[in-house]
């Protein structure tokens, strides 16, 4: 699809951590041009960089002129921005980054490692939460080895909490803390069990940093292995991924992918007294590979670009 050299994206959502990224990165990308930004509580005021300003959240924004429409929204509030897609606008390429999409079929699982060609002919994509990318990489390239379900355990900065004021973004609270939450059921946990087609279980927590998760995938094998065969898989899994850097000794910690488009898997344990034990991390920007530099992976992706244009 790539004949064209510029797409014109309109970006429905732009007041968050996430739709700040994703306006600086729209702005650096040579093939996508700011079409539109909306937000309610920033409507009339300049987009900076941009030479315009935003425009009031409502359906009616999708019927501007865009070739792709990035859905920032919180979760449960897409719907009526579909809808008025599917009338106005059926042919443009459709990036939802909220949870309403990734429970339905329709839609294709932007997990850009791992469903790479279905999302090269997507119209519509679902991109995966945070936490969910961390744990899809982390597990994949094993999940097919493993007795029970695995278990994951992440914490994330607080910026991962969004921007409504609450406990697990208020920088006084969180200063020096960590703050479990939603150690069962959470959203992501189902997600990933559901994507996987295996059960996962996941327990996460908030940290005092404002951005980056590192992630830690606990798992029981059906037979013994080796760190050098189970590091032989996550090579083989990851090789030619731009955004995925394996290191199988580690140490994997923020510092290594905070404000980059990449994650870090690695830092493999294998127990010694039971080899059928293992362990392995992934950290991850939560704003970027999390959120918004995926969701750019996937538009190039889906438009026939190169899958690093405006993130190398």
């Amino acid at each position: 699809m790539a004949e064209r050299s510029c797409f014109n994206v309109g970006l429905v959502g732009a007041r968050g951590f996430v739709g700040k990224e994703l306006l600086r990165l729209i702005g650096a990308h040579p093939s996508l041009e700011l079409a539109y930004a909306s937000s309610r509580s920033l409507a009339g005021k300049p987009v900076e960089g941009a030479g315009m300003t935003y425009i009031d959240s409502e359906p009616g924004v999708v019927g501007r002129d865009a070739d792709v429409i990035i859905l920032a929204l919180p979760n449960n509030a897409s719907g009526p921005y579909v809808e008025a897609i599917e009338r106005v606008r059926p042919d443009a390429l459709v990036i939802d980054l909220s949870a309403d999409r990734r429970f339905d079929d329709r839609w294709v699982y932007g997990l850009s490692e791992h469903n790479t060609e279905a999302i090269r002919s997507a119209r519509r994509v679902s991109n995966p939460g945070c936490y969910a990318t961390a744990m899809h990489l982390a597990l994949r390239p094993i999940i097919d080895l493993c007795a029970c379900p695995p278990h994951c355990f992440g914490v994330s900065g607080y910026s991962g909490a969004g921007t409504s004021p609450s406990d697990k973004n208020d920088p006084e609270i969180v200063s020096g803390n960590i703050l479990p939450y939603a150690i069962t059921g959470h959203l992501h946990e189902r997600e990933v069990s559901r994507h996987l087609g295996t059960p996962v279980r996941f327990a996460p927590s908030v940290g005092g940093h404002f951005r980056g998760i590192v992630l830690t995938a606990l798992c029981e094998l059906r037979d013994p292995v080796s760190p050098g065969d189970l590091a032989a898989r996550y090579e083989r899994a990851y090789a030619g991924c731009p955004f995925v850097r394996f290191d199988a000794p580690g140490p994997i910690d923020l510092r290594g992918v905070a404000e980059t488009n990449g994650a870090c898997v690695g830092a493999i344990s294998v127990d010694m007294d039971d080899p059928r034990r293992v362990g392995v991390v992934c950290s991850l920007d939560n704003l970027l590979k999390g959120a918004a530099s995926q969701a750019v992976q996937n538009i190039n992706l889906a438009l026939g670009l190169g899958e690093t244009e405006g993130l190398a």
